[in-house]
């Protein structure tokens, strides 16, 4: 493997938003990560933002639950473009629902509820690329 490959790898790495890359080439392996620096917000996005106190934003926190990624992959919110979504802002949704897909290495992954609740927030973008353990949902637990 020379250096215009993987900086190859490197550019593909940053292009599709992974954290880390393998390669096998016979019987070598080559492995590359990557660190995630976060960037600061424009400050059109926080202007539009209402601001909550500490307690407020504890508060709501404490009431909320993530759903996250399983795997890597590409999240999709529909089984298709021109189905409804599985879910949406508000959505009810039963242990055992669909939730969403996540498509990895050209098998779509039907991602089940692991819990009864009530969507919240859909902190991803559908065709989205997502990390293993990238927060797809916020959602408030049925009591």
């Amino acid at each position: 493997m020379d250096l215009n490959e993987l900086k190859q790898y490197g550019a593909l790495m940053k292009e599709l938003g992974l954290s880390a890359f393998e390669v096998k080439d016979g019987n070598k392996t080559f492995r590359m990560e990557r660190a995630f620096t976060s960037q600061a917000a424009p400050s059109s996005a926080v202007a539009s933002e209402p601001v909550k106190s500490e307690e407020e934003e504890k508060s709501t926190n404490e009431n909320l639950a993530q759903i996250k990624s399983p795997m890597v992959g590409v999240f999709y919110s529909s089984s298709a473009e021109d189905k409804e979504d599985y879910v949406k802002v508000g959505s009810e949704f039963r242990k055992g629902d669909t939730i969403c897909i996540i498509e990895a290495m050209k098998l779509m992954n039907e991602i089940k509820a692991e819990d009864d609740g009530f969507i919240e927030k859909i902190l991803v973008k559908s065709g989205s690329n997502v990390e293993y353990g990238t927060p797809l949902f916020l959602y408030r637990r049925a009591k």
